[in-house]
């Protein structure tokens, strides 16, 4: 009886040796999807900046308003018969004691 309970005991230990640590056991079951869950919302953010470009695209395929828009806003670009006009806060520097600040008026 003692040699059967001593071999069961044994047999359990290497099972549970084998469900926990061998390769594909649960920790590697538990790492692996840790990994998919990143994956995933790696994927999501993906989708969305995909998902935004495409509109852009779309935009910019259809109307010249939003390539004029573009161009004013990303290149500073006026048409002809317009006036630019650019203002600009006036900074002065001050020196106190030995640290220089940056005042605007």
């Amino acid at each position: 009886m003692r040699p059967l309970i001593v071999l069961l005991v044994f047999l359990l230990v290497v099972l549970q040796w084998q469900l926990w640590f061998s390769p594909g056991g649960l920790r590697e079951r538990a790492f692996l999807k840790r990994q998919t869950a990143e994956q995933v919302k790696k994927n999501q953010t993906l989708k969305s900046r995909n998902a935004a470009l495409e509109r852009e695209v779309e935009d910019l395929k259809k109307g010249d308003k939003v390539i004029e828009r573009r161009a004013r806003e990303d290149l500073g670009l006026i048409k002809n018969d317009e006036i630019f006009y650019q203002y600009v806060d006036q900074i002065t520097f001050k020196q106190q004691s030995g640290d220089i600040t940056r005042d605007t008026k």
